[in-house]
């Protein structure tokens, strides 16, 4: 398994880090756009063309001042700085993940920061309106700008293109594992074209479209073959840590990267820290918290948005209900009992979509479900009114929750609110969905909704709940106003 050090710049290596350099040179300029419209522009608003000066007084009761227009350049340059020393534009975080959003907003708001603290030791006073519209302005369209950009390189991904190539190593289930985590995340931009196993090209594929090239002693010919320049290590037992310094020491002789997956299921990045003892990277997973602050600042989040979102939609829930009402004969809201928070049972609010004997018709359609194996759901069901139709293909039924998530009976966000029928099925580890209140959406409704297998809908239910944030839950919104938008996976 010796690798032999490459010059060339056709290597992958070299042409991976060819398209890092271009799509962080973009970001630069990008940024640098951004801030410069955003501080000038707060300048503009505050000052307008008129020449004002900072005034800084100085020891011997002199006055020294400083033109705007030179305070604007500094912070300019500052804030430029700032996205740099915090790694914004890093080759580890570009493209996937939320880490690239946190640091933007930690280098601004730590810019702006600095920037009070030296007005405070100067006795001068900067502009109250000129730092309120730059900042929220600039950290606004900084975080727009990257968003864009990452959107433009999930195009290139998905036609092939500004990714790595992959190859998989280690113990073939423990690299089946692996494979079909990453297959199921699409946007990480690592691209998995082969795997090398104990046993080499005698193993079948790990999943399809990965193939077994061969074993670990053919890691050179694999990767030189394949054209990868990312090795994920999966583990192996036949290889010990001397083994695992070498294999290290060899990728880095033609620049490939190593990756090496820990065995670890489902948990987010906030709960893993790494403690180095000894030279072991030792990695310490901390257990997830349902009390607390975090939970007290979910909760307040909850009560604000959905008092203001009844606020903003009040007319449009008048509508549907009289809608509904003329649809077919009924009430126009719909309660049903489901469990939520620690198996407390509530009744949940819905628009009804359905006519009013639903339930009695029910036995009559079982064989003819289009659902999980555990939930019933039908395509086109004959129960489901017209404007009930559209109601859920848009989930617009379920806008009446919100009075339930006032009441503290359900989240904006969490796992999908089950029906006692189904709670009683859980085994031991499925009831942790009870751990925090249902959610009116959760990670279930941006992932496939009732397209969902059964498995996928508690991995993701139980996935929230081990790794719930706040900042989470508003990308989880988002992406619901996202995946209602195109009605995908609702019936």
């Amino acid at each position: 398994m010796t690798l032999t050090r490459q010059s060339s710049t056709d290597t992958p290596a070299a042409v991976v880090a060819t398209w890092q350099r271009a799509y962080a040179q973009r970001l630069l300029i990008t940024d640098l756009i951004v801030i410069a419209v955003s501080v000038y522009g707060s300048q503009f608003i505050r000052f307008g063309t008129s020449g004002s000066v900072l005034r800084i007084p100085g020891d011997r009761g002199d006055v020294f001042e400083l033109s705007y227009a030179l305070v604007s350049a500094i912070l300019v340059a500052g804030w430029i700085c700032a996205l740099a020393l915090f790694a914004t534009r890093d080759r580890t975080i570009i493209g996937a993940g939320t880490t690239e959003y946190k640091r933007i907003a930690d280098a601004t708001i730590r810019v702006f920061a600095l920037l009070a603290i030296a007005a405070f030791l100067l006795q001068s006073e900067v502009g109250r309106g000129y730092l309120l519209v730059a900042l929220p302005l600039g950290l606004t369209l900084l975080l727009v700008s990257r968003w864009m950009w990452r959107k433009w390189l999930m195009r290139r991904r998905a036609s092939g293109g500004y990714s790595h190539r992959a190859i998989l190593m280690g113990e073939r289930q423990k690299s089946v594992h692996v494979a079909q985590q990453m297959v199921r995340d699409g946007s990480s931009g690592i691209v998995i074209v082969g795997a090398i196993t104990e046993r080499g090209i005698g193993d079948q594929e790990l999943a399809p479209g990965i193939p077994v090239l061969g074993d670990y002693a053919s890691l050179a010919r694999v990767l030189d073959g394949a054209r990868a320049d990312t090795v994920v290590f999966t583990g192996a037992d036949t290889i010990d840590p001397r083994g695992m310094r070498e294999l290290g020491w060899e990728l880095e002789a033609t620049s490939t990267n190593l990756i090496v997956a820990p065995a670890l299921t489902d948990v987010a990045g906030p709960r893993i820290h790494a403690r180095p003892v000894a030279g072991l990277p030792l990695i310490q997973v901390d257990y997830p918290e349902f009390e607390g602050r975090k939970y007290a600042a979910k909760r307040a989040f909850d009560l604000v948005v959905a008092f203001l979102a009844l606020v903003v939609l009040s007319p449009l829930l008048l509508v549907i209900a009289v809608l509904v009402r003329r649809d077919s004969p009924g009430p126009a809201l719909y309660h049903q009992e489901r469990v939520g928070l620690n198996g407390e049972r509530f009744r949940m609010l819905k628009f009804r979509s359905m006519v009013v004997d639903a339930e009695s018709q029910l036995h009559t359609l079982l064989d003819r479900t289009d659902g999980n194996g555990v939930l019933f759901k039908l395509k086109s069901d004959p129960r489901v009114t017209k404007v009930g139709a559209v109601l859920r293909r848009y989930s617009l039924d379920e806008l009446p929750q919100l009075f339930n998530v006032l009441n503290g009976d359900m989240s904006l966000v969490g796992p999908r609110p089950p029906l006692a029928a189904e709670a009683e099925r859980y085994d031991e580890w499925t009831r942790r969905r009870l751990l925090v209140r249902p959610g009116i959406t959760g990670l279930w409704q941006t992932q496939g909704r009732s397209d969902l297998s059964w498995e996928d809908s508690v991995r993701l239910d139980l996935y929230y709940v081990e790794n719930w944030s706040l900042t989470g839950d508003i990308i989880i919104l988002y992406r619901t106003i996202r995946s209602v938008a195109r009605a995908d996976g609702a019936y």
